[in-house]
């Protein structure tokens, strides 16, 4: 399941805890696809708590916490680390993650927890969901085959890698638009693993987020550019970056375009995607800011002289995933909109 679509139905999952109707959710996937920094985003959007356990690490003890005598009984004090409503919240996650990597003993403690919300005499908060991630077996991870009762207790879902979430993810946690848009070019690079060759590093959506702090430390070396971007994607991925990098100078004037002066567009097409991320990113610096939506027009008028309309489309859906329902409002959108319109009809 694509991420967009999948971060929704965590949502859900995470309201209805508090509604008696939560089910905990284990998500499968490769290494570096994102599984925990979607969790980690809905925690944020929410101001909740994320307790982030990982069962890898951990001896059956650590779940189930010390016993201590008490008169002639024995109970068990609770680990710190669970979901206190006093210490934590009322609302939360509780994060099992890296659990196809735990030990048949330490996943068979956290039964208990997952399905019954209970570990002896403790209990989950009512508000909390259990989200668990974990990779697959044939990815070259240090895994186990989860056993049929822990799977059970779970709702699965297996997260796909798609460009176009990615990139709205990347326009708003504000990733430099020369990386964006060398993989709107290059879009087979987003995730390219193969786990028979066991590769050190290897393209995927966090070794992206990598390469573009690579970019920001080491943009003005040229002589460490192509090597830290190599350490962080792979030898390959990183070349072609830096050689993609290096061709932007033939770029346009970006902000000439925002200002609505006549700018030609690149012939290569490699050139072409770079304009249409910088013009987003330009356009996301525009929002609130005075002559905004002037802007955006200047912008929505030069997507209309792309040779390839495919290529003015992308750069306007975009715009509109980046600043939202604002560029309707703006007066060249239903002229953009009424000649995509005519071409298609026409072309159909």
């Amino acid at each position: 399941m694509r991420p967009a679509l999948l971060s929704q139905i965590l949502e859900r999952e995470f309201s209805s805890a508090s509604e008696g109707h939560h089910t905990p959710v284990m998500l499968w996937g490769p290494p570096g696809v994102g599984k925990s920094q979607i969790i980690a985003d809905i925690a944020h959007r929410h101001g909740a708590a994320l307790i982030d356990i990982r069962l890898s690490q951990m001896e059956p003890s650590d779940l189930r916490g010390i016993p201590f005598r008490v008169e002639d009984v024995v109970e068990w004090a609770i680990p710190a680390m669970l979901p206190d409503e006093q210490r934590h919240g009322p609302e939360g996650i509780l994060f099992l993650d890296e659990i196809s990597s735990a030990p048949p003993t330490v996943s068979a403690a956290a039964y208990q927890l997952i399905l019954d919300r209970r570990l002896g005499e403790y209990s989950v908060p009512e508000g909390w969901a259990i989200f668990a991630a974990g990779n697959r077996q044939g990815d070259r991870g240090v895994t186990y085959s989860m056993p049929s009762p822990l799977a059970n207790r779970f709702s699965h879902f297996e997260i796909e890698v798609n460009l176009d979430d990615w990139v709205h993810w990347a326009y708003a946690q504000g990733i430099d638009e020369r990386l964006i848009a060398f993989l709107r070019f290059r879009p087979d690079l987003l995730f390219d693993f193969d786990p028979s060759h066991n590769p050190v590093a290897f393209p995927s959506p966090r070794t992206w987020e990598f390469a573009h702090r690579a970019l920001q430390k080491f943009g003005g070396r040229t002589d460490l550019l192509s090597g830290a971007l190599q350490a962080c994607v792979g030898p390959a991925a990183g070349i072609e970056l830096t050689a993609f990098v290096d061709n932007l100078h033939k770029l346009p004037d970006i902000d000439a375009i925002a200002r609505g002066e006549a700018m030609p567009v690149p012939t290569e097409t490699d050139l072409q995607y770079a304009v249409a991320s910088a013009l987003v990113a330009r356009a996301i610096r525009a929002k609130g800011e005075e002559g905004g939506n002037q802007i955006l027009g200047n912008i929505l008028e030069y997507a209309g002289h792309f040779p390839q309309r495919e290529m003015g489309v992308m750069l306007v859906s975009d715009l509109y995933r980046a600043v939202g329902q604002d560029l309707c409002q703006v007066p060249q959108f239903n002229d953009w909109a009424k000649v995509v319109a005519e071409v298609m009809l026409f072309e159909s």
